[in-house]
């Protein structure tokens, strides 16, 4: 495996490279000076949605970057479902002012089984080299969720957003993902910023790093692609801080050890939504 950077990818099964490192915006109404700092420092990968209602902000900070549309990975996401899916997408291009999103997902499982297919469905429809979404995928989505899915006989999606971290690993839902090719996005890698754990702070001093860096290197040693967040730029930009340096076995192990299950969720983690 190659070294990890900031410029690392991954092929998604669309056969589009995702950036590894993604800067999420959620809670951040005033995200301008984060994506902007995130974009000078080497982002190239910005994580928003409609529910967060900054798609408008994240548009007007690519745009002062200077750096071209096709260097910089955008994710939205779809929280309106079924008969509102179409006119959820158009509103998306609008806002962040975009020929096209590359990775549109859906929110949440929320609204039943027939509402997530037939939302799935109609996505699939403006997906395509040429269409306005190059890939989509969901999130917050378990095992039955995703399988709903492949029993419809429709197109695996390419990404599952979940929340990952130390203390909620949701192992099952990774193991499938890993089996179907389905590539694992982390949200709320930092554990919303409390680092009081004392394992945190004995791998930060072991490699003279931040809790925080400590936190995301693990989740890019996991195989994840997480999506660390702050409103503050210094700290935007110390968070990338993550590519001279790697977690041993042992410190990995450690981490690892401390998983909690669903006990251990900081977010909303619907995941379990029927």
């Amino acid at each position: 495996m190659a070294p990890l950077t900031i410029s690392s990818t991954l092929k998604l099964s669309s056969g589009q490279h995702i950036p590894l490192l993604g800067l999420g915006v959620y809670q951040n109404d005033d995200c301008v000076p984060a994506v902007e700092a995130a974009l000078k420092a080497g982002y190239r990968h910005i994580d928003t949605a409609q529910m967060y209602r900054n798609e408008e902000q994240v548009s007007a900070a690519v745009k002062a970057s200077g750096i071209p549309r096709e260097s910089i990975w955008i994710t939205s996401k779809v929280f309106q479902v079924d008969n509102k899916t179409s006119a959820s997408v158009q509103s998306s291009l609008k806002k962040l002012d975009l020929d096209y999103i590359d990775l549109y997902l859906i929110h949440s499982g929320h609204g039943g089984k027939d509402v997530r297919l037939q939302t799935y469905k109609t996505l699939l429809e403006f997906v395509g080299p040429d269409k306005p979404l190059r890939s989509i995928g969901v999130s917050n989505y378990n095992i039955k969720h995703l399988e709903e899915i492949r029993e419809a006989g429709l197109p695996t999606p390419t990404v599952n957003q979940i929340e990952l971290h130390p203390f909620c690993q949701q192992k099952p839902i990774v193991e499938y993902c890993k089996e179907h090719g389905i590539a694992i996005s982390a949200y709320c890698p930092l554990v919303r910023g409390d680092f009081r754990n004392s394992v945190f702070q004995e791998v930060a001093k072991e490699v003279n790093k931040t809790p925080a860096q400590v936190l995301v290197r693990w989740s890019l040693q996991k195989g994840f692609v997480p999506l660390p967040k702050s409103a503050h730029p210094a700290r935007v930009v110390t968070n990338a801080d993550l590519y001279d340096f790697e977690l041993s076995e042992v410190a990995m192990a450690k981490l690892d050890a401390l998983d909690r299950g669903s006990d251990g969720a900081v977010s909303w983690n619907p995941i379990d939504v029927e």
